[in-house]
């Protein structure tokens, strides 16, 4: 009964997908939704794209650990980061109707900070969509009773998000998006509401984490280096999602400048809102089942959710959990898979064969889809012994050392220039690497901290030094999307 209500959604998330497809015309429906999403849509798909497997699955693994000290960096990081958007970026790139951020770099420094940019952003979202896919094939193995593999799941998962993202683009995505926000949302309420009558009320649940001290956030009696590295894990995602493909959609997406703004901000106020659920059924888990869990923590802190659902639930809210976790994981995995491309073909493929129709780019944009999901495929398979939360919050680091500064210098700063971008780039991801292979160094200071600290000395010194390069400013393909 299970697998089959769950087939039967999946089917039906595959149909919604496809029929989104059908407004899809040219490149600006395909990679922006032809900029017409209203409020609530921008917010369903801000929110859904961000509540993916590593809220569900690792954030909840993380806390039941270190408590809400360890998941300093997601969700609060990541729900923080869409509301700076909101509030200092969403308007102010809105404007420039561009279709990917990489065109605010190329518009801003010209094509060498764009093209160096758009392949850091790039690079960065291996890991994220890695680590949905890791979890798509983990969740069809537990389904299945362990009869598909979790590789098998992973392709079976893949196949599913592709079909949809492919055709639709960023309209099958934001529509496919909105049902899974809901599905999220009542599926998860129901499962803390039955969790917590399990562990004898919520109450007692709370108290058990208040005693355990896992509602502690701050460091206690901390020294300067906890701190340090405290502070770097807040700015990761806060920071580093930033100048990312798949926030940027969503502000471009929207209908007017004001939708743009509000979006983000209501989606990351409800995500940091809906991240305690998996953390307060984690910890009922904790309480109705406490020597499996000890058991898990140890073997796989992951599956603790799982377990619990599948071993104390009757089958409605089994299929409720299943539902809410399948959209989750689809939700971002199709917004993730859609990003990268879409900055690929504009923002790279375009400079190396310009003169691209809208045609042209149309069917670009849906290769490389296709080539982008069978790479991220090949990397989830190769990383499966990887945590679903390492994989997402590593992927972070390197926009935040690279790209970030740019952004926020470019926008608020009128004296940067192109020198100043391309040493902003070089002496970020520069700093970062030394720290990251040099032995004992990560361990003294954090490594994403060093490179952003590099990056904003080599912005400020490389603006304000001679200009042995010069700066440039290129204009950029404004798309218009199908009459509604």
């Amino acid at each position: 009964m299970l697998i089959t209500f769950i087939a039967a959604y999946l089917l039906v998330s595959i149909g919604i997908g496809l029929y989104a497809a059908r407004r899809v015309h040219n490149t600006a429906d395909y990679a922006v939704a032809g900029r017409n999403l209203p409020l609530y849509i921008v917010v369903a798909t801000t929110f859904a794209t961000w509540f993916g497997s590593e809220l569900v699955l690792g954030v909840s693994a993380v806390f039941v650990e270190e408590g809400l000290g360890g998941v300093v960096e997601d969700p609060f990081g990541a729900g923080m980061c869409l509301i700076l958007v909101g509030l200092f970026f969403a308007y102010k790139l809105y404007k420039k109707n561009l279709i990917t951020i990489g065109d605010y770099y190329r518009l801003r420094y010209g094509r060498a900070v764009e093209l160096l940019c758009s392949i850091i952003i790039i690079f960065s979202y291996l890991g994220w969509v890695a680590a949905q896919v890791s979890a798509l094939g983990l969740v069809f193995h537990l389904l299945t009773g362990g009869a598909l593999s979790i590789v098998a799941g992973m392709v079976l998962g893949t196949v599913i998000v592709l079909i949809y993202t492919l055709f639709g683009g960023m309209w099958s995505v934001a529509i496919t998006d909105l049902v899974q926000m809901i599905v999220i949302c009542v599926g998860l309420l129901a499962i803390a509401w039955f969790a917590g009558n399990l562990a004898g009320g919520a109450d007692k649940v709370i108290d058990y984490a208040v005693t355990e001290g896992k509602l502690q956030f701050f460091p206690q009696d901390a020294d300067l280096k906890t701190w340090l590295f405290f502070f770097a894990a807040a700015i990761t995602m806060m920071l580093g999602s930033i100048p990312q493909q798949d926030v940027f959609q969503r502000v471009m997406s929207s209908k007017d400048e004001n939708v743009a703004r509000l979006g983000p901000i209501i989606g990351g106020s409800l995500y940091i809102l809906f991240a305690f659920i998996p953390m307060f059924v984690v910890t009922a888990a904790v309480l109705v089942m406490p020597e499996e869990t000890k058991a898990l923590i140890a073997d796989d802190p992951q599956k603790i959710l799982p377990t619990l659902v599948m071993g104390h639930m009757p089958v409605v809210l089994q299929i409720a959990f299943f539902g809410a976790l399948l959209s989750a994981i689809m939700s971002t995995a199709s917004a993730t898979m859609l990003a990268p491309s879409t900055s690929f073909v504009e923002n790279v493929l375009r400079n190396i064969k310009p003169g691209m129709t809208d045609a042209q780019t149309l069917k670009a944009m849906r290769v490389t889809v296709v080539v982008f999901t069978l790479c991220v495929l090949v990397y989830a398979i190769s990383m499966q012994d990887s945590s679903i939360y390492e994989m997402v919050a590593g992927a972070y680091q390197v926009p935040l050392v690279g790209a970030f500064v740019p952004l926020v210098f470019g926008l608020y700063w009128k004296r940067a220039t192109t020198q100043g971008a391309l040493l902003a780039v070089v002496s970020g991801l520069g700093v970062w690497l030394t720290f990251v292979f040099m032995p004992g160094w990560g361990e003294a200071f954090p490594q994403q901290l060093a490179g952003l600290l590099g990056a904003f000395a080599g912005m400020v010194f490389g603006s304000l030094a001679p200009q042995y390069i010069a700066n440039e400013h290129e204009d950029v393909v404004h798309y218009q999307g199908s009459a509604e």
